[in-house]
């Protein structure tokens, strides 16, 4: 037996057919196959349709298609076509086939006025062609079928206009033609001559224009691989210039090609990469011009529908058992079956069922019969043509048919899951009941759905179906277990081009599971590996130096065997912006342009400011200076511009991130000669000499001159004069001679060129040279606050005797100056402290300070205590007496008066305790005594000794020093008296002698008389005794004796205090008199035994 088959379409006309007055027939095909044998009809134009019903119409047996001959009468049979091919298993339709009869096209008759244009200028002749079947070719000819010749600067464009980019001598003429032919019907057609006169002109049109032509393109898909895409661009300028093609963001696809001397860009079987932004830009020698295109690719957006597609969504909602045969579909019986078909637009289907319903692009069939098995075919359209799709159902009544049940084992990520099995009843764990409850949900396609899962609904499942047929039962294995989350995801970024980029996300997962984590992007997927500069390790993507196409939303994918969780972050790349595009100049005016350009990308950041820079050619040629800033929403701006000056310039833009590179620079401007349009500024007048008054300014600036020729006009005159003085310079400086001393001056300059003056100027006033003061301040009076501050004094000298600005004060102690109060500072009794040196006279001079000093001395002194001794120590100690030695503090702060030492007593020097005796003071009034003998102390005691230096103002620091008395010796023994006594006679007795001698000599010999008379204190400082030495309880440093050495050196000079008391006659402590000899004597030796002390180590 013959296996039945649906009816399918195998042969048919295209979609048009037209009807070309040289055929003789044209078939309307339509050929189908089927078992049975199919059956044929048609229908126009939506009406049933009988070809068998025409005489006229040639039928063909066992076939759908017929035959219109072409026997005159062709318009009754225009329209749509469409033929059905029909057996018991269902239609088949073809596509729609339109008839068309053409009319021979022709231009209207009309009278055309000659096109007049100047020498230069671009002009246009229109076509207009008439509408005919496609193909159209334009030709342009002469009368005499001669061809216009075109080139770069004569071309024609997509709607057969012909364009001239500027008028030349040669384009007169009365003959233009335009000639339309249509090839498919044979056919070409004339337009009126046109005729145009070029009127010569010394001025060529410097104006551009452009004219694009849209003509209907579509999708280079499997059906429209011959569309192109023609863009046309006419330019009109003279000198004719050069034409670049560019794509915004992108390169020129490389199937394009130019064709009309590059005016014309032909884009082959167009698809969507090749939509976007198209730019032409046409430029000659003064300048260029641009003009944008934008290219859309459409389609039809239909596909014809999946057969293995159709089937696997069948399955799965529907069917139970399938053939796999693409086009038949099996469905099981049941109390409700349905089927859904993916349509597009409309259905073509069989006759109408109570069980079927349309709905939009879905076709429902409820309880699908055997009836209902049918060819649904679906037909979509819109302008750019018609998709047809055909699908077969065949339902039949079979036993349903489970899925093994190893396929319904699950893991629940909790939450909500889903045991996608066909089964109306189910149960759990062997138990005979029915799953029931707000939690569990069986659709009608017999899934069971619980909500909320829960660790206690895992279990043993199983689904039970039945039908009339037989029945059927699967089981299935639910394990819950906790999803995967990501718990922290990376917010969104804003990051520096250049930067690194870090995105992270923290997941949370069942430990049974291996988590699979990576990265998308819209273009790609980041493993855990690294990739050039892409690095992913423990959920961390790092991009190293960050560019723009990095930018973009990634989101981490965290990803186990049953479930998955995603979470995306923006990914912003922030850059300074791009430079401005298209600066073009207009409006050109005699001190102003205005400037416009296109803004750049901002690069994710608003751009907040332009920055418009100038360069000139003649003064500082390549040096860019900035002109002027417009906020970021501005893209013009009217800069005010000097005469005289040959401008460039470019634009920037700027943004949070930063300064973004300058864009092209502009053709060169320069606006004509002008006046000035400002005068000098900073008008300085001095007066370096008495009689003379120097004006000097701030010339104005190369580009400010506005043309050439600069010059200044220099007036002045005295403040209470009316003329004014005039003198005409070329520098910035003018010098008035012979003016008086100090008088107020008005001065005004003014700038001009050779084309006249600038603006009137402002008056400034002056003063003429300064001369020195007459008179000094008076009243000068010094307070002395202490030894090192004093309190300065004064009246302010009247203004009529400074002769100049006051400048302020100097006061000066000696030669050096200290204190300076300015005018300001000054008021009629001014105070001047500082720190001097104490007790010095000095003498203070004052005066006005301007170009010369009148002075006012007084003179004051400043008293203070004096400077501790630099040496004080013990020279010999004695059972009841102590030697004491120091020398004059090496700055005395004024005249010494004397010393004062105290002394006290340690109680118990023996047992080493700190308890001391009272104070003992010793005042000694002769400031020039450096030595004393303490008498009366307590034998082997210990002291501690203290010294300090006086003036009237007071006492200096203290030094110290401590020492020990020694105990009684052998010369308190009688024996020892008697030895000592009879050592004295002898001696005595051999001193007679000798001195009787002497005498015999007549001479005196004052060495002897040394000898005879030992000094006792030297020959103390020979002794052991013990003694120790501090200043203030403190050992001397060493290294300091050099600095000590230095100031009893100073004291030794002819300028040293010791040298000042009275050499005529002195006294010692005792009262008894010495000679001038004796006491220049005592004092050298006092020196040196100072000097010897310092010089011996401490």
């Amino acid at each position: 037996r013959p296996v039945e088959q649906l009816p399918t379409i195998t042969a048919q006309s295209p979609s048009s057919l037209i009807a070309f007055p040289f055929d003789e027939s044209f078939p309307m095909t339509c050929e189908a196959k089927g078992n049975p044998e199919p059956e044929y009809r048609w229908t126009k134009n939506g009406q049933e349709f009988d070809p068998s019903l025409d005489p006229r119409l040639m039928k063909e047996e066992n076939s759908g298609t017929f035959v219109i001959p072409n026997n005159g009468n062709l318009t009754e049979y225009q329209g749509t076509y469409r033929c059905y091919a029909s057996n018991k298993l269902g239609t088949a339709i073809s596509k729609e086939i339109e008839f068309i009869v053409p009319h021979v096209p022709k231009f209207p008759k009309e009278t055309l006025d000659p096109v007049v244009v100047e020498e230069g200028q671009a002009f246009v002749l229109q076509c207009d062609p008439p509408k005919g079947i496609p193909p159209l070719q334009i030709y342009w000819m002469t009368i005499n079928l001669q061809h216009i010749e075109q080139d770069e600067r004569v071309s024609m464009g997509l709607n057969g206009d012909l364009y001239f980019s500027h008028a030349v001598e040669k384009d007169s003429r009365r003959d233009y033609c335009c000639f339309a032919a249509f090839p498919r019907i044979r056919t070409i057609v004339q337009k009126t001559a046109m005729s145009v006169v070029v009127k010569t002109s010394r001025c060529p049109s410097s104006h551009f224009f452009f004219r694009s032509t849209s003509f209907v393109f579509r999708d280079a898909g499997r059906r429209f691989q011959r569309a192109r895409r023609h863009i046309h661009s006419h330019i009109s300028k003279n000198p004719t210039p050069q034409v670049e093609w560019v794509k915004m963001g992108h390169q020129l696809p490389v199937k394009a090609k130019l064709e009309n001397h590059g005016k014309l860009m032909i884009v082959p079987r167009v698809d969507r990469e090749d939509g976007g932004k198209y730019m032409c830009k046409a430029k000659n020698a003064l300048g260029e011009a641009v003009h944008y295109f934008t290219l859309m690719v459409e389609g039809n957006g239909l596909k014809e529908p999946s057969c293995s597609r159709v089937l696997s969504s069948v399955v799965e909602e529907v069917l139970g058992a399938f053939t796999e045969s693409c086009g038949m579909k099996w469905c099981r019986s049941k109390p409700l079956c349905y089927l859904v078909v993916v349509v597009y637009l409309f259905f073509f289907t069989a006759a109408p069922a109570a069980n079927r319903k349309v709905f939009d692009d879905t076709i429902v069939l409820h309880n699908a019969k055997a009836s209902d098995s049918a060819v649904y075919q679906c037909e979509a359209s819109n302008k750019h043509g018609t998709l047809l799709s055909n699908t077969f159902t065949v339902c039949v009544f079979v036993q349903p048919g489970l899925l093994p049940c190893s396929h319904f084992n699950l893991e629940s990520k909790g939450g909500v899951s889903e045991l996608p099995s066909k089964c109306p009843t189910r149960s759990k764990d062997d138990s005979p009941e029915s799953v029931e409850g707000p939690r569990f949900s069986v659709h009608d396609n017999g899934s069971l759905e619980i909500y909320g899962t829960a660790k206690d609904d895992a279990g043993q499942y199983t689904c039970l179906a039945k039908n009339t047929e037989g029945s059927s039962a699967v089981d299935a294995a639910l394990y819950v277990k906790d999803p995967t989350r990501i718990v922290a995801a990376q917010e969104d970024q804003r990051i520096l081009i250049g930067a690194a980029a870090q995105l992270s996300c923290l997941v949370e997962l069942n430990p049974s599971w291996i988590l699979l984590p990576s990265f998308v992007d819209q273009y790609r997927a980041f493993h855990p590996f690294s990739v050039h500069r892409y690095f992913v390790e423990n959920g961390v993507l790092q991009i190293l130096n960050v560019s723009h196409g990095d930018q973009g939303v990634y989101t981490c994918v965290a990803r186990t065997p049953v479930d998955r969780d995603a979470a995306s972050s923006r990914l912003t790349v922030l850059d300074v912006p791009d430079a401005p595009q298209y600066l073009v100049l207009s409006e050109h005016k005699s001190k102003s342009v205005k400037l416009k350009w296109i803004p750049g990308d901002d690069h994710n950041s608003s751009t907040t400011e332009f920055i418009i820079e100038y360069e000139e050619s003649q003064w500082e040629p390549g040096n860019w200076k900035e002109l002027l800033r417009v906020p970021g929403n501005h893209n013009q701006a009217v800069p005010k511009l000097h005469g005289h000056v040959d401008y460039r310039f470019r634009v920037s833009a700027v943004n949070a991130v930063g300064r973004g590179p300058p864009g092209e620079p502009t053709e060169r401007y320069k606006p004509p000669p002008a006046a000035p349009d400002k005068n000098p500024d900073n008008i300085k007048i001095e007066g370096h000499l008495p009689h003379e008054m120097d004006i000097n300014w701030e010339p104005l600036l190369p580009i400010e001159h506005n043309g050439p020729g600069l010059e200044y006009k220099v007036s002045y005159r005295r403040q209470d004069e009316e003329d004014w003085k005039e003198d005409v310079v070329k520098r910035h400086s003018f010098v008035v001679k012979n003016t008086p001393t100090f008088v107020p001056y008005e001065i005004k300059i003014q700038a001009r060129n050779h084309q006249g003056w600038g603006p009137e100027p402002r008056i400034v006033t002056g003063y003429s040279g300064e001369d020195f003061p007459s008179a000094a301040p008076d009243d000068v009076a010094v307070e002395v606050v202490n030894g090192s501050v004093v309190k300065v004094s004064w009246t302010r000298v009247h203004k009529d005797k400074l002769h100049g600005h006051l400048g302020g004060y100097r006061v000066t102690p000696h030669k050096h100056t200290f204190c300076f109060l300015d005018k300001e500072a000054a008021p009629a009794l001014s105070v001047c402290s500082t720190r001097l040196t104490p007790s010095l006279l000095y003498f203070m001079f004052s005066c006005p300070r301007n170009v010369g000093c009148r002075i006012s001395t007084i003179a004051f002194f400043t008293p203070a205590v004096p400077e501790r001794n630099p040496v004080f120590r013990v020279t010999d100690a004695q059972r009841h007496t102590v030697s004491l030695l120091w020398a004059p503090p090496s700055e005395p702060n004024g005249i010494l008066t004397g010393y004062i030492h105290t002394f006290l007593l340690f109680l118990h020097p023996v047992n080493d305790t700190e308890e001391v005796g009272p104070l003992q003071p010793v005042n000694i009034s002769n400031p020039n005594t450096t030595k004393w003998t303490l008498r009366d102390l307590e034998p082997v005691s210990k002291y501690k000794l203290y010294l300090r230096s006086c003036t009237m103002v007071g006492c200096g620091p203290t030094v110290s020093e401590e020492c020990t008395t020694t105990l009684e010796t052998i010369s308190t023994q009688g024996w020892f008296i008697g030895l000592m006594c009879a050592i004295a006679l002898l001696t005595l007795i051999v001193l007679i002698a000798c001195f009787v001698n002497r005498n015999k000599g007549g001479k005196y010999s004052v060495k002897e008389k040394e000898d005879l008379h030992p000094d006792v204190e030297s020959q103390g400082m020979n002794d052991d005794t013990f003694c120790e030495y501090s200043d203030n309880d403190e050992k001397p440093l060493k290294g300091s004796q050099h600095s000590l050495s230095r100031e009893i050196k100073a004291g030794d000079s002819e300028d040293s205090l010791v040298d000042y008391g009275d050499e005529d006659v002195q006294f010692n402590e005792d009262g008894s008199f010495i000679g001038e000899y004796a006491g220049r004597k005592e004092r050298k030796r006092a020196s040196a035994e100072i000097k010897a002390t310092i010089q011996t180590p401490a």
